[in-house]
């Protein structure tokens, strides 16, 4: 997914920054699977492609963790937020919309895609 979305990225109609995205949505609705997309921050969703679909992240409280891994451990980190960090913080987690996400993957710009290395931050949404 990331190796097809990675061609449109700094080409992409109203894209603000070079920071990437992967969103995570119904993972705790009891299935064995879940939706993730890759993306971008844009100014505005009316001039995507057609080919491109759009998630309105909503703004409120999160959790940010740092990921100084190799990308590809970056499943640990997450099963480490959901298994330990959040069931022992005393928060839970947040999704106020229907339509939000239960967490997502900031790459910022210091990622390196060949290197799998740097700048990867886990968002999770929390209540207080």
């Amino acid at each position: 997914m990331w190796e097809r979305f990675s061609i449109h990225m700094g080409r992409i109609p109203g894209q603000v920054g070079r920071a990437a995205y992967g969103v995570c949505s119904e993972m705790f609705n009891g299935a064995s699977s879940f939706q993730y997309l890759s993306g971008v921050e844009v100014s505005i969703s009316s001039a995507l492609p057609e080919q491109f679909s759009c998630v309105r992240i909503p703004a409120q409280r999160y959790v940010v963790f740092p990921h100084r891994e190799h990308v590809s451990r970056l499943r640990y980190t997450i099963h480490t937020i959901w298994s330990q960090w959040l069931p022992e913080s005393g928060h839970k987690a947040s999704r106020p919309d229907a339509g939000a996400p239960d967490f997502f993957e900031r790459y910022g710009e210091d990622f390196d895609p060949h290197l799998g290395m740097g700048g990867v931050e886990v968002w999770v949404p929390i209540t207080v």
